[in-house]
């Protein structure tokens, strides 16, 4: 199955795959998709760099992609030292006390609290495309819409195309009017930052809007071969998926990977809900006992990026190595439901084309 987004992003198969592990992303590229890596993890543009160092020599020679996330409007901002001041003491006590109720341990005395994220900081994530841009990298997207205009210029002067997150028509017009390359038009089902909007009601939007002038990508509700044809119904050139990779082999290469999994593969699709606690903005996240602690009477309205992110950052940590689904914290859409065992990243895209394939024999049979 070959759309036109084959022939710009030069892959085999229309189907893009965001992942914050470099050995996932690396997997979906050589399986003939576009593998997309998330570099809000990476504090230090160093990291980053090996990172995209060791995708350079295990992508078989296959194009791969960035996402980062970055506002289009550049804020003002200090270190995360600086900007953990204006963290209120409540805010704090509530974190703490509610770690303690949950029963997850302090960190061990010889590990260092982390800093954060700093990723979600405008001039971390402007480090991250300097570092990328350093790459054989094919496309940069940017979780939070279209990117500061010198950014897309940078970009496209290295010949390196770039996508936008759209979870409104308006959103995506603006995109392109900016000189955006892709819209990824991404509906309220999706895991992470996203709107209001379901993806049946706003791919066809997004595609009535500016698919004459980009390609635009469905994202959000995407775990099987009928719903990309599906998406392609609806006038995509092709599906972004996101939370259908973390119940993969490859994603266990990260340390405290296996928890998350298996808060994940005992998850329904309405276990999830839509929440500021992770990053400030609304986020689609597993419902565990630790999004339940901020929905209660009582509970402090969640921070604005970043210092949501600073707030809960040692939580984070915390949770991670507590080892207990229950309180994991982790962005994932409602296709959650259908993610029920672990496989390797070739063995899923090889269902999904087979499914997607067959889905579309189906319905031309139907004439």
């Amino acid at each position: 199955m070959r759309t036109t987004l084959c022939d710009t992003l030069g892959i085999e198969h229309p189907i893009v795959g965001f992942t914050p592990s470099e050995h996932v992303t690396a997997a979906i590229s050589r399986a003939g998709g576009l593998g997309v890596l998330g570099c809000v993890r990476f504090n230090d543009p160093d990291e980053l760099d090996a990172a995209l160092d060791w995708m350079d020599a295990n992508t078989g020679g296959k194009p791969y992609g960035v996402d980062v996330v970055m506002p289009a409007k550049i804020p003002t901002e200090g270190a995360a030292v600086d900007l953990a001041e204006y963290i209120p003491p409540e805010h704090r006590d509530f974190v703490r006390r509610t770690l303690d109720e949950l029963g997850v341990p302090e960190l061990p005395a010889d590990e260092q609290q982390r800093e954060g994220v700093l990723g979600w900081l405008h001039s971390v994530a402007r480090s991250h495309v300097d570092v990328a841009l350093r790459h054989p990298v094919r496309l940069i997207a940017n979780a939070l819409g279209s990117p500061p205009v010198d950014v897309i210029e940078q970009a496209h002067q290295h010949d390196v195309l770039v996508a936008a997150l759209a979870g409104k028509a308006e959103h995506a017009v603006r995109h392109v009017d900016n000189g955006v390359d892709i819209v990824v038009a991404q509906g309220h089902e999706a895991g992470g930052h996203t709107g209001e909007i379901a993806s049946m009601v706003l791919v066809p939007e997004v595609v009535d809007a500016v698919g004459d002038r980009v390609p635009v990508l469905a994202a959000g509700g995407i775990g099987s071969g009928r719903q990309v044809a599906a998406a392609l119904a609806l006038g995509a050139s092709g599906a972004w998926m996101g939370s259908y990779w973390l119940t993969t082999v490859e994603y266990q290469q990260i340390p405290g990977n296996s928890v998350t999994q298996q808060a994940l593969l005992a998850a329904g699709s309405s276990d999830t809900v839509r929440s500021r606690i992770y990053t400030g903005k609304p986020a689609r996240l597993l419902k565990t006992r630790w999004t339940d602690a901020w929905a209660v009477d009582g509970a402090p309205d969640p921070l604005p990026m970043p210092l949501q992110n600073i707030l809960v950052s040692e939580a984070h940590q915390r949770i991670m190595r507590a080892e207990d689904p229950s309180v994991v914290s982790m962005p994932v859409g409602q296709i959650v439901g259908r993610m029920n065992e672990v496989r390797p990243v070739a063995d899923v895209m090889a269902d999904l084309l087979a499914e997607l394939d067959k889905t579309i024999t189906g319905l031309n049979d139907l004439r």
